[in-house]
């Protein structure tokens, strides 16, 4: 009876799961990054398109693209908002100019751990802002981890407030970054981050700002000489899809990319978090000469910084900023 119970059991999940699959037509979706292929971005990438894959028993199939062949992230929003490209991957702050919501996730040291910033950004404040991009014609899926970013240059150790002075400092295409920077004494410059490396090499920037990892993949230490740890910013990345796209999915497909796409998540954090220990001692390792901010160093570019969180919150709605304030507070007293 037994045999006969488990038999059965087999014989109806094996007609659930074709019929799911019954549901999902075959289907090629372009997925575009900016790094290359053997970065954290690139291998979440691989994790993605391999479970996609199996979850649709090879229907739905990723053809990724790395280093920005599709273009930066903003050309590839466009894409995704024309129905041209189908999914990415890419930085939330390139999204403000669609979403401004969007810019919370750049306040200057929002968080103070990547612990903290999983907790914010799976709950119901990362959803809601996630949420915004739908009546723009995005759908986004679940937040990546870019980490918490740091300073690079090519003229001295940044140790002091000072030491931003006049330096010609390459940012995203966000104003949050371009007055945070502005504030502090840089020369702030926007720029897309495909053109980066050829303008720190031909000494058109003078520094950039990203998280180790970045800097190690993209090669940055060949063309930077000072490192600062300063996590000024925790950085995400967000999984998008063309809504053109998918409003034509059947239920099935979405919960395919959906289920994927937090596979490839927890995946991607824990890759990122230790590539990054590796990360920074490689660098060191290449000759760049590393310095970390002190507290009191921190406290004073804090200082400088408080209009422009008073403009976040200005611009990402008061009820938001409040919302997200608070969650912080409940999160750090149950620490």
């Amino acid at each position: 009876m037994k045999i006969k119970t488990l038999l059965l059991s087999c014989l109806i999940g094996a007609s659930i799961v074709s019929h799911a699959v019954a549901d999902v037509q075959t289907r090629q979706i372009r997925f575009g990054y900016g790094l290359n292929e053997n970065s954290n971005q690139g291998r979440a990438t691989k994790v993605f398109a391999d479970e996609v894959s199996r979850l649709s028993d090879g229907k739905l199939r990723i053809r990724a693209f790395g280093g920005a062949t599709l273009g930066s992230d903003i050309q590839m929003q466009q894409a995704l908002l024309g129905g041209a490209q189908e999914m990415m991957v890419g930085s939330t702050a390139t999204l403000v100019g669609i979403a401004s919501e969007m810019a919370i996730w750049d306040t200057p040291f929002l968080f103070n751990s990547a612990e903290e910033a999983d907790v914010i950004l799976d709950g119901p404040v990362g959803q809601k802002v996630m949420d915004k991009l739908e009546e723009k014609g995005l759908i986004g899926l679940v937040y990546w981890e870019n980490g918490f970013r740091n300073l690079t240059n090519s003229r001295r150790p940044v140790e002091s407030l000072e030491d931003l002075d006049g330096i010609r400092l390459r940012v995203m295409q966000n104003n949050v970054f371009l007055d945070s920077f502005r504030n502090l004494g840089a020369n702030a410059v926007p720029m897309a981050f495909s053109e980066l490396f050829t303008a720190l090499e031909t000494k058109t920037v003078d520094g950039q700002e990203n998280p180790f990892n970045t800097i190690l993949s993209s090669k940055f230490y060949e063309v930077q000489e000072y490192l600062t740890v300063t996590n000024h910013v925790y950085s995400p990345w967000i999984v998008l899809v063309s809504k053109r796209f998918w409003d034509r999915l059947s239920a099935t497909e979405r919960d395919i990319l959906l289920e994927a796409a937090k596979t490839a998540r927890d995946f991607e954090r824990e890759d990122t978090r230790k590539e990054a220990a590796m990360a920074l001692a490689e660098l060191q390792e290449k000759g760049m000469k590393v310095n970390e901010l002190s507290l009191e160093e921190v406290e004073r570019m804090r200082s400088r910084l408080v209009d422009v969180n008073q403009t976040i919150a200005q611009g990402v709605g008061q009820d938001l900023w409040d919302e997200l304030q608070a969650a912080l507070t409940e999160l750090r007293s149950n620490q």
